[in-house]
């Protein structure tokens, strides 16, 4: 009995060694991929801006990445549908991230609401 307890052991651990090697051989075709799609990112983005719109865009990623990736995305879209001639420039980009703040600025107001409780103004029988 001992004997089938060890081999049920010795099963588990197998199956368990086996799921992790398949596990990390799908974590790096994970890490590859993402790779490839950088390449292909910076592939892109190389081609449609120039040497200081690059430089902006990247100082912009190291303040505000999140606003650098909508750039980003947004400028990979527009060289994939073809709506981009030749390269952008540092002043083209700055008219790019203008366009982003304004579609994405949000608005805000204030409203007050005013309780009219015990208002001396309303009264109108003031006996002074």
């Amino acid at each position: 009995m001992a004997d089938d307890e060890l081999e049920a052991i010795r099963q588990q651990r197998m199956s368990e060694l086996m799921a992790k090697q398949r596990d990390g051989s799908n974590n790096q075709q994970g890490e590859e991929a993402k790779q490839r799609e950088d390449d292909m990112k910076n592939s892109i983005l190389a081609q449609v801006l120039d040497q200081s719109a690059r430089a902006r865009l990247n100082r912009l990623a190291l303040v505000k990445p999140e606003k650098a990736t909508a750039v980003e995305k947004y400028l990979i879209r527009m060289a994939q549908f073809g709506q981009l001639s030749g390269k952008i420039s540092e002043a083209g980009l700055i008219e790019i991230l203008e366009k982003l703040r304004q579609q994405t600025e949000k608005k805000t107001t204030v409203k007050f609401n005013r309780q009219r409780v015990m208002d001396s103004d309303d009264d109108d029988d003031d006996d002074y």
